[in-house]
């Protein structure tokens, strides 16, 4: 992941500016679908692959959590 992420943003921004260079509107589409519809949900499932998604859910514990934080600051 650590080249692949890298050289798929080259791409999708080299596909975008040789569009806009050469005054291609497909060329820049397409650039724009592979950045959204590759390398975002790329990107995205590297940087969660080994997180826990109950962690960043808003329950009652992690209201719990916060209360006690908030009122141990004061």
């Amino acid at each position: 992941m650590r080249i692949t992420l890298p050289l798929l943003w080259f791409i999708a921004i080299a596909g975008i500016a040789t569009g806009v260079i050469l005054g291609v509107p497909k060329v820049i589409g397409s650039g724009v679908v592979f950045l959204f519809f590759i390398v975002f949900p790329v990107f995205s499932y590297h940087r969660w692959k080994n997180k826990k998604v109950s962690d960043y859910l808003l329950n009652q514990e992690n209201l719990d959590k916060m209360r006690t934080y908030n009122n141990s600051k004061s």
